[in-house]
Parts: C-alpha cells; structure tokens; sequence
C-alpha cells in the first residue's frame, strides 16, 4: 500500500510539472502571436494559423478529452463546454462583421489550464494530509530467522515470525511484544502526543512509533490485516459514502448542463431572427457557455469533505464517509454506554470502613482472603493492600457461591463477601452510604468492617457531556447493565440528562430504538460505546461512534465513526469538525452559484466579455477549493 502511494506522489508531481511548462511555452507564444499580429498585415486565415499554435499547446489535452467522452456517450463535461466556446471563438473570426477573437480564444484555454492546475495543486494537498497518514505503515521490516536479522517487505511478514523493532522505527504489523521495554508515540493511530509505556507480553499495532528501546515481537496479523492498514483502507474507501449534499451536486449536473447548453443555443439563433446581429449573440452564447460550467461545485463540495474527514483523521478521528460527516453535524441526541466508555472499566478500592480495627489491618486481611480468587473486585482488594508477601500463614480458603470467600488467617476465621454472606454466617452488618460494590469483613461473627470498590470516572467525562451541550446537543443519555445506585452517582458525577440501569445488550438496543422514535425530524442520534458488547447498538444507531477502538476488530467493523483513543470527549470535537466541513461545503455552493447566476445574466445581456466568464468559471473555482483547503486544519 505504502508503495503506490510513494508512486502515486511521483505521477502527480510530474503531471503539475509538465502542466507547469505547457502553461509557460503557450503564454510565450501567446505574447508573440499578438505581436506579429501588430507588426504585420496579415489575412485572417493566416492569423488563426499563428494563433492556432499557442492554443493547441494549451488547449490539447482539453480537446482530446472532450473527444474522448463525445465518443463515450458523455458530450455535456467542461471539458465539452470549453472546447465547443473556444473553437466558436475562433470560429467568429470569419464572419465578416465581427473583429476577430482570436486572443480571446487561446487566453480563455489558457486560463482554464491554470485553474486545472491549481485544483490539482489543492486535491493533491488533501490527499497528502491523507498520505501523511498514510505514512504510518512503513515498507520493510527486521525479520529475525536462526539468529540472523534480514530487512524483509511488510507484505512478506506472516503470523508467527519473529521481528526486531529499532528505537525510532514504525511497527510494520501487529503482534505481541516477546522481549524488551520502550515507549511507544501513538499519535499517528490516536492523536494523542502522550507516550505509552510497553512491555514483554503486551500488544503491539502497527502505525505506533517505538521511542527508546529494542523490541523482539511476535508477528500476530499479515500486514494488510493490520491495524494501520485497516485504517487507511478506512480512510481511502471513505469517499464512496457520499453524503446528502455531494449526490444533489452528481444529479444536479447531469440535470443542468443539457440545460446550459439548451439555452446557450436558443441564445444564439433566436435573437438573430428578430434582426440581431449573428456573430454578437453566437458570441454571448458561447460566452454563456463558458460561464455555466459548474467545475466549482462538482470539485470543491467533494474537495470539502475529503479535507474534513482527512483533518478528523489526523485528531484520531476516523469518519467512514461523508454521508457520516453530515449525519455528525445534525447530531441531537447522543447516547453513552458507562463501562469503559464514560468510566475506565477499571475497579479499585475507593473507600475503607473499619469498625474495630486500623483501615490497614482491614485491608490486609481481605487481600489475604482474596489471594487466590481470579475475580477482578479480588484484583483490586490486592492492588490496594500490595504487600502480602509477608508471613501470614492462609489456610482452608473456602468459596461460598454468589456470596465471598472464607479463609483461616494465623489462626482466626475471616469472612469476606456481600451481605448475603454476613447472614450467612450470622454477622450484624450495616449498609454503606458510597456508591459502588461494598465487601464486608468479619471474624467469626464479629463485624469489622466495609470495603467500597468502584469503577474510575474518565477524567474528561464531565467535559464531553459539558462540551455536546455547548455545541447545542439537546438530550444526553447514558445506558448501563451495572446497579442503579452506581449508575445514579456516575450520571450525577458527568451531568447526563437522563440514565438507564440494569439494562442487557437486547434492552440496549430497544431503548435507542425508542430514542430514534422520539426524536426531531432531520436530527440524528449517536450512540458512543467501547466495542465487543455494544456491536449491535453502534449498528442500529443513525451514527455508532466506537471509542478506543485501538484493538477492537469489531467495534471498528461495526461503527460508522471511530475514535482511536480513550476520550469521550473527542465526541464533541468531531461534531465541531462535522459542522465546519458542511459550512465550508455549504459557503462553496452558494458562493459559486451565485457569482455564476450574475455572470450569466451579464452575458445575456451583453455586458459581461470573455475575460468575466472566464473568471466567473475557473477563478471560482480557485477560490472555492483553497476554501476547501481549510477544512484540512
């Protein structure tokens, strides 16, 4: 993939080469057609043969393709227009009451090839900001085989060998780290500039940049099932989605140059039959024609998007078309699952109760308890007390279904579990007022006291629900399997409008059918999840949006938008980019539109010349796509 990108660069750089020098040599020797015209008494056949020079360097490539999609069937292009209004230009030059348009006619081409070439400047820089994407996956990397090290082809790698990954080198493929330590520049994948610490046994993805150290991994995905590939594969075929307003444009030209040129004919035979002057209304005919040629709309709305969903791509933002783009702008209703998407997923002891003992001892003897259980609240108790090396002697450790664990600690009988487990063995407890997953201890009886072990708010949670309100987002909702009173505090904690506990994946889905149900006419509702469980909302919503998708197959397959990184908060950045990308589209349309409708009624009528229809044709175009171009930022 790397590799045509680097070749498709080199054809593109040699085509505004060459587009460059042709430009050049046929302005010359515009300059030198208009001077031997000055100098000399020449007839007027002899003057298009000396114009004709000039006009066929430029024009060239013009005609050829004008003649190409005649013979194809598909007359009406701009290519069709400038030909048939410049050919006619010439062409006035016989009739004997017209002065003869000669230079018009070569400027008019000439002209027209500059504004070709700067859309190809303007497209280029939006597919390099792509390609600068694009450089995350690199073209060779260090196979290691029976102890010696080849530089190999990425495409060459399968799963299980072993490569060698230098400081400073991109990760050719995904795998899983067998020896060695470094940080990894993620930035390319996610956005973020914060280094992430990697270790022996931990996933690698290729894209990442490897900062300090020397990595030995074990290749786990061929390279164009990588992650990197993936992502720009994503990013490539996002352009075959097409949004609302790029499909009015396809239509919308196919409908109106028959038209255009329609009228330009009526423009020229009519007037002339009520005694107008023939070559005065052929050449405001062709003059018309010259104006309605919509290249501004056809390349700059496209252009727009194209930039827009290459900028939210280098913020760790990948939109899999632009249809998703608009879709983000009218964004209304947006929907959050809690675990892993509003919260870390991650349980630690957020609180310690004693009744009869220090907090320390508390702990202590619920991590000893705890030692052997797999379950991630017993992973958390041991987080929290680490040192249980010491040399208490654990014994007949005993597991009481769907209530806790019991074990012998230096002699004494503990109990740790639920309140179920403390009726069990016939212990006065009492509730806690913190919300979150409590353990109880006690002693053959004896009550000692209460663990609080809780899910970790995301640090910018409040922020993205403060940010979507900001923005104008009207309803925001959070959907959770977890109990109520732990989804009543983190729903308190980040300020959703409204909250839904208790809930299986098929209720999930239900409750955002409801949702849709409810909602305006032309808005959209998003629902934002972290992946594996939440595959069929993220399908069922107008807009699924996966976060921290960097590693979850199916979050990726399954979302319409996907944000690389952990930040709920990228929710809101994206809708901001969403808006920009429809109001840079939108500004175009109008722009160009409008200049054309003014140009075309001065043709009509006689005052606009040729130079003003060519402005009104390839100048707005320019400016329309360097407005395009600040989608990009």
């Amino acid at each position: 993939m790397a590799h045509e990108h680097h070749h498709h660069h080199h054809e593109e750089e040699n085509e505004t080469r060459s587009s460059l020098i042709r430009i050049v040599v046929a302005a010359v020797l515009l300059v030198a057609a208009v001077t031997i015209e000055k100098k000399t008494n020449l007839a007027t056949w002899q003057l298009l043969l000396v114009y004709l020079v000039p006009y066929l360097v430029a024009g060239w490539d013009t005609l050829k393709e004008a003649a190409e999609s005649i013979a194809h069937g598909e007359a009406l292009d701009e290519n069709f227009l400038m030909s048939v209004a410049t050919l006619g230009a010439l062409g006035i030059g016989f009739l004997p009451e017209a002065a003869t348009q000669f230079p018009e006619a070569v400027f008019v081409m000439l002209f027209f090839q500059i504004g070709e070439l700067f859309e190809g400047i303007a497209e280029g820089q939006s597919r390099k900001s792509i390609a600068h994407l694009m450089d995350i996956c690199p073209d060779t990397a260090n196979l290691e085989k029976d102890g010696e090290v080849a530089v190999v082809h990425c495409e060459e790698l399968r799963p299980g060998d072993m490569i060698v990954i230098k400081p400073g080198e991109k990760v050719p493929v995904d795998g899983i780290v067998e020896e060695g330590s470094s940080s990894l520049d993620t930035v390319a994948l996610t956005g973020e500039s914060v280094p992430r610490k990697i270790g022996q046994g931990d996933e690698i993805l290729s894209g990442c940049v490897n900062l300090s150290g020397v990595l030995r991994v074990k290749v786990t995905r061929k390279f164009g099932e990588s992650t990197a590939s993936r992502i720009l594969e994503l990013v490539e075929h996002a352009s075959e989605n097409k949004s609302r307003s790029e499909n009015f444009i396809t239509r919308f030209a196919k409908v109106y140059t028959p038209i255009v040129v329609a009228a330009a004919v009526l423009l020229a035979v009519i007037p002339p039959l009520f005694g107008g002057e023939f070559s005065t209304w052929l050449y405001r005919a062709l003059m018309f024609l010259v104006v309605s040629c919509p290249c501004a709309l056809v390349l700059s709305v496209p252009l727009a998007f194209f930039g827009g969903i290459g900028g939210a791509s280098r913020k760790g933002i990948l939109v899999k078309g632009s249809n998703y783009l608009e879709a983000l702008s009218r964004m209304d209703t947006v929907v959050f699952d809690k675990t892993g998407t509003l919260t870390e997923g991650v349980f630690e002891v957020v609180a310690v109760h004693p009744e009869i003992i220090e907090e320390k001892e508390l702990l202590h003897l619920a991590a000893h308890v705890e030692r052997f259980s797999t379950h991630p609240i017993a992973a958390s108790l041991r987080a929290a007390y680490p040192e249980e090396n010491d040399d208490c002697i654990i014994e007949d450790v005993q597991e009481v279904s769907g209530k806790g664990i019991s074990a012998t600690v230096n002699g004494r009988r503990i109990h740790v579990g639920n309140s179920a487990m403390m009726e069990f063995t016939g212990t006065q407890w009492h509730p806690c007022e913190k919300a979150g997953t409590v353990i109880h201890v006690s002693q053959e009886g004896t009550y000692l006291g209460h663990i609080v072990i809780s899910d970790r708010i995301k640090a910018d949670a409040a922020q993205a629900i403060e940010g979507l309100r900001n923005l104008g987002v009207s309803k925001t909702v959070m959907l959770t399997g977890d109990h109520e009173d732990v989804a009543r505090e983190v729903a308190a904690e980040t300020g959703v409008d409204e909250w839904h506990a208790g809930l299986m994946p098929a209720d999930k889905v239900n409750r955002v059918e409801e949702l849709i149900a409810s909602k305006q006419d032309g808005s959209s509702l998003a629902f934002v999840g972290d992946g594996i469980n939440d595959a069929p909302v993220l399908a069922r919503a107008d807009i699924g949006i996966a976060m921290g998708a960097l590693g979850s197959d199916a979050a990726i397959e399954a979302a319409d938008v996907v944000l690389m990184d952990d930040k709920p908060s990228k929710v809101a950045l994206a809708a901001r980019i969403a808006r920009r990308t429809l109001r840079i589209a939108r500004e175009n349309t109008w722009f160009s539109i409008g200049i054309k409708v003014l140009v075309l009624l001065l043709a009509a009528f006689g005052v606009a010349t040729m130079w003003m229809a060519v402005f009104a044709d390839v100048g707005v175009t320019v400016l329309a796509v360097l407005n395009s171009m600040r989608a990009l930022k």
